[in-house]
């Protein structure tokens, strides 16, 4: 999967290379400020501090197509989660994951089943993915697996030993 090769810009509208990300643990996870599941903010700054170190990155997409809850410009969704959160990871641009507006980098990702062997549509904000280094494998969590969960470290700590 040419992940990395795909065209993207950052929150601040620059050019974002994912090349950058292509020899870590990436977490990609559509967010929104205004979402009952906001909160998993601190988690995923969380995973950034504890695994940060060790070849691993959180990648914050904004999202507003679920309730409007991201309706903010770049420069409000920024300084929300750095207040508010902390927030110390990368964010893209407010990027669209369904629908035929999808981003690439979502017409990729929805390529991949979760657990339950699902693939498809993304269904709400804060569905996670960690790909593994060199896209060689990627593991799907849907939004309610908190950041914290047994199941996403294990995730994280299989990529990080490849």
């Amino acid at each position: 999967m040419a992940i990395y090769d795909i065209p993207i810009d950052s929150l601040q509208g620059e050019r974002l290379d994912l090349h950058a990300f292509e020899d870590k643990v990436l977490l990609i996870v559509n967010v929104a400020s205004r979402c009952g599941l906001t909160p998993q903010y601190s988690g995923l700054e969380k995973l950034q501090q504890q695994y940060g170190e060790r070849g691993f990155a959180v990648l914050g997409v904004p999202c507003n197509q679920f309730g409007e809850q991201e309706p903010g410009s770049a420069e409000e969704i920024a300084t929300f989660c750095t207040t508010t959160y902390g927030v110390s990871f990368p964010m893209t641009e407010k990027l669209e994951v369904n629908g035929p507006g999808r981003h690439r980098l979502y017409a990729a990702l929805t390529d991949v089943a979760d657990a339950e062997g699902n693939a498809g549509d993304i269904q709400w904000n804060f569905e996670k993915f960690v790909v593994a280094p060199g896209a060689q494998s990627i593991v799907r969590f849907r939004p309610p697996i908190e950041p914290s969960s047994p199941e996403v470290a294990a995730a994280i700590e299989a990529a990080l030993a490849r």
